[in-house]
């Protein structure tokens, strides 16, 4: 039963599912980048569905089309994230563009979310 209004939002439970999925792939990331990258790309995904439902508590749609903004920056952060860790070889270029894939796909959900907010 969704009791939070944010619950029944399609963005946030995408949102919820990226977070999940990038949890298990940091999973196989070398241990020097435990505090770094994984981290990093951990926290950015996190803050996705956190401000997606941040925002969706607030008082207004202007209260709620700001978090949705800090939740695109965020996810620019973990597309940024994703080029890194491909670079570093340390996920496949079909890991990669799933995960690109997914993200631009949220990207353009939470914009089109936000234009009509």
């Amino acid at each position: 039963m969704d009791r939070f209004k944010f619950e029944r939002l399609v963005i946030w439970q995408k949102a919820m599912d990226l977070g999940e999925e990038l949890n298990l792939l940091i999973k196989d990331f070398p241990n020097q980048e435990i505090y770094n990258l994984s981290s990093q790309l951990l926290r950015a995904v996190d803050s996705v569905a956190l401000n997606i439902s941040e925002g969706s508590i607030g008082q207004s749609n202007l209260e709620q089309n700001k978090f949705i903004g800090y939740s695109i920056r965020s996810l620019a952060e973990v597309v940024t994230c994703l080029h890194k860790a491909h670079r570093r070889k340390y996920i496949s270029n079909l890991e990669f563009q799933k995960h690109y894939d997914d993200s631009f796909h949220l990207m353009n959900m939470m914009i089109a979310f936000r234009k009509n907010l």
